[in-house]
């Protein structure tokens, strides 16, 4: 500036008339103090929104952490029930196969037993079936006999009369008669 005012040379006085001038400081001092009480109280308010947001964040962080580990503790139970589950099916099957191995045994056993004994009457059913023949046989072999000693006992007692008759004639002819 001194450097202009010596190449312009010359002095410039300017005087102004001015009404009493307004105090620009105290207006400056006031807005100042207006804004920052409504930059304190904005700051209050966001201070107290953030807290509030962040406790409730806090909260439901807390909600669902804990969720969270209810369900992972849930998802390892029902994993070791789903582990034992199939354990016990495996057991079940291997159960099932060793009983249908055991029955299918059981039933061929049987079965050839079956045969056998099938096979065994089937052999006393002829046995007897061959004694009722020899039964028979016999029976009539036996009536016949009888039937041939009835013959012969009668043909005896025949004899006898005959040969008592004849003796009592002879006797009665020797004299020796009764």
């Amino acid at each position: 500036m001194h450097v202009l005012r010596g190449q312009v040379g010359g002095e410039i006085s300017v005087e102004m008339d001015a009404a009493p001038g307004v105090d620009l400081t105290k207006i400056l001092a006031e807005m100042r103090e207006q804004y920052e009480s409504l930059a304190d109280k904005n700051r209050r308010d966001a201070e107290q929104w953030f807290f509030s947001k962040t406790e409730e964040l806090n909260r439901e962080v807390a909600i669902n952490t804990e969720q969270l580990q209810s369900g992972k503790t849930e998802i390892t139970e029902l994993r070791r029930t789903i582990q034992s589950l199939e354990i016990d099916l495996q057991s079940q099957l291997s159960t099932k196969a060793a009983l249908e191995g055991t029955l299918a045994d059981t039933e061929a056993r049987y079965g050839t037993q079956l045969a056998q004994l099938q096979g065994l009457i089937s052999s006393v059913e002829e046995q007897l079936a061959e004694l009722r023949c020899d039964m028979e046989r016999q029976n009539h072999e036996y009536r016949v006999l009888l039937d041939v000693k009835c013959r012969l006992e009668q043909e005896i007692a025949t004899y006898r009369r005959l040969l008592e008759g004849e003796d009592a004639q002879y006797a009665a002819g020797l004299g020796l008669g009764g």
